[in-house]
């Protein structure tokens, strides 16, 4: 089968130059944070933030909650009362521990990441074996992973000593982990996360009165009131490099910053839960559920659903169902998650929400490729917010991506792998497996759905095609002005194959396809197995983005959903002045 000729006419133009290197960032998540394994999603939800906002994460991590204590014990039970130089390697086993879960939630929801060990970490650090100080990085190994990967977790507390054995840097030690890397990256600045929203004049815990938060807070007020929240070493060595040290909590955009200027602490007034409502409990629906039922930042007032009495795979209150639209808007919720399978259905809601000031995310592509700009302006016109990242490549930033890229320049146009469904079946198809087996395989991969054919006809990467467009061009191509080549059992590839939508601008005019790409030469997007989904941008100057993750399933989807939603509650806290 051909190429698309909108592709050909999209990879002609040559490339004067890669996109710009992408922004690192240095996030530290202590033990207050990962109590235990269950807490790793969320902390893959704060990354996952920052690599959609086109940066690059250095993630260190503590040993989850009580672990360390265990293993100190685990280590002085069998080890000297001296010199017991031992002890530091068994005890950062939980740092590693934690890093290597850290990254495989990261990898369950689309990132690309990779956790490295404390010797492959390369921190070489002098004095005790309990409290060392690190004094040099000597690390190939985090080089090449920073090149390869969006995430590198890594184990905070542990370093290398001059003999060549582990060390630790001393209780809250992986704060010093954290500062030292940003110092030697040449960053001016790093994120503790914390299990409070930053530096308070008393501990909000167990003082009497209201403790007060700085926004910006001097070295000595950090040293004074910081306590346990912030190691002294951390700060001294913050200090020393000139790293400014952001004090934050899990998902909140606003913390305290230490560095050299302090302002007067004012008080914190503690966000309500937000009302949230949720139309679908499929695939994205339930796993919404499951992760807000969770999170007490947000209250589940109701979810919209066919048939209430449907046993489900979440668990949930039975009276939190309903079949009822109006029903669940007369809730009146702050926000709406849209994950229905229908596209008109999905249309009517989200317009008949934003409406009534209601803010919406949507995962519904079908929805929103239906008329994108007319939703927008129903957005503006009653001061609601609306998002649908979700709607278009699963976990993999697109729309995020194509902004970027459109806000560099004019765009001249992009091509995309658009569909993880149609893609899990291609890499089956080329490894030899027959037509209804890759299909069925996709199915128990929980890929595709019981009627395939929106997928495997090209309908539903053409409305993500109508979608980037808008994103790109400020309009969109016409449903019949998208060609769409078929899979079907007929289809045997002979070499690399992928599905890619298209689109470029002609003129005044756009041309947009999806075709099958046999004899597919582009390492990008062969590199893309199973359910991975990609997109490159061109732009009129020469300049590429791009993007990939995983682009279908419950999580991935799950995550840019809320990631839109993280997004919506900055944008609310910005409209009413919080800061």
């Amino acid at each position: 089968m051909p190429h698309s000729s909108a592709r050909l006419a999209v990879v002609e133009k040559p490339i004067a130059e890669p996109s710009p290197t992408a922004e690192v960032v240095v996030l530290k998540f202590g033990s207050s944070i990962l109590q235990d394994q269950s807490c790793a999603p969320a902390v893959a939800s704060e990354i996952y933030g920052h690599v959609r906002a086109g940066r690059k994460v250095i993630a260190v991590v503590s040993a989850l909650g009580g672990h360390t204590d265990r293993l100190f014990a685990d280590a002085r039970a069998l080890g000297l009362d001296h010199e017991n130089d031992l002890l530091p390697g068994y005890v950062a086993l939980g740092e590693e521990k934690a890093a290597a879960l850290v990254a495989i939630a990261c990898d369950r929801i689309g990132l690309d990441a990779a956790a490295l060990s404390v010797r492959e970490l390369g921190i070489v650090a002098d004095g005790p074996a309990e409290h060392a100080h690190p004094v040099s990085l000597r690390s190939d190994a985090l080089w090449k992973a920073l090149a390869d990967h969006q995430v590198v977790v890594v184990p905070g507390f542990g370093a290398v000593g001059e003999k060549g054995k582990v060390v630790l840097l001393g209780r809250g030690g992986s704060d010093l982990t954290a500062v030292f890397l940003a110092a030697e990256l040449g960053l001016s600045r790093v994120r503790l996360v914390k299990d409070v929203d930053g530096l308070y004049d008393r501990d909000p815990a167990s003082a009497s009165g209201k403790p007060l938060r700085y926004r910006r807070a001097s070295w000595d007020d950090a040293r004074r009131h910081g306590g346990a929240l912030v190691q002294h070493d951390a700060i001294d060595m913050g200090l020393q490099r000139s790293v400014e040290i952001e004090v934050a909590a899990l998902g909140r955009a606003d913390c305290t910053v230490v560095g050299d200027h302090s302002a007067p602490p004012g008080p914190s007034i503690p966000d309500a839960p937000l009302k949230v409502a949720i139309a679908g409990c499929g695939v994205v629906g339930g796993g919404l559920l499951q992760r807000l039922l969770k999170d007490n930042r947000f209250q589940v007032v109701g979810v919209l659903v066919r048939d209430p009495s449907k046993p489900r795979d979440v668990e949930a209150p039975a009276e939190l169902f309903t079949s009822d639209r109006e029903s669940l808007l007369a809730l009146r919720p702050d926000i709406l998650l849209e994950a229905l399978s229908e596209g008109a259905a999905g249309h009517d809601l989200i317009r008949a929400a934003l409406e009534r000031g209601i803010d919406v995310a949507s995962a519904n592509k079908q929805a929103i490729s239906r008329d994108p700009a007319g939703l927008a302006d129903a957005a503006r016109a009653h001061g609601s917010h609306l998002a649908y990242s979700a709607a278009v490549g699963g976990g993999a930033p697109m729309i995020e991506t194509l902004r970027v890229a459109r806000a560099a320049g004019p765009v001249k146009g992009f091509e995309a792998v658009l569909n993880g469904t149609v893609n899990f079946m291609l890499t089956r198809l080329q490894a030899g497996a027959d037509f209804a087996d890759a299909l069925a395989d996709a199915r128990v991969a929980g890929f595709a759905e019981e009627d395939p054919s929106s997928d495997l006809e090209g309908r539903d990467s053409a409305a993500k095609v109508r979608l980037l467009a808008f994103e790109a061009f400020g309009r969109t191509p016409a449903e019949a002005d998208v060609p769409c080549a078929v899979l079907s059992e007929a289809f045997k590839p002979a070499g690399p194959v992928r599905q890619i939508g298209a689109c470029v601008r002609d003129g005044e005019g756009l041309r947009a396809s999806v075709s099958l790409d046999v004899g597919l030469d582009d390492p990008f997007f062969q590199s893309l197995d199973g359910e991975r989904n990609a997109l490159k941008v061109y732009g009129e100057d020469g300049r590429v983005w791009s993007c990939k993750g995983r682009g279908a399933g419950r999580w991935p989807t799950t995550e840019s959903v809320l990631a839109d939603l993280a997004d919506i509650v900055r944008a609310r806290h910005a409209s009413l002045g919080h800061h």
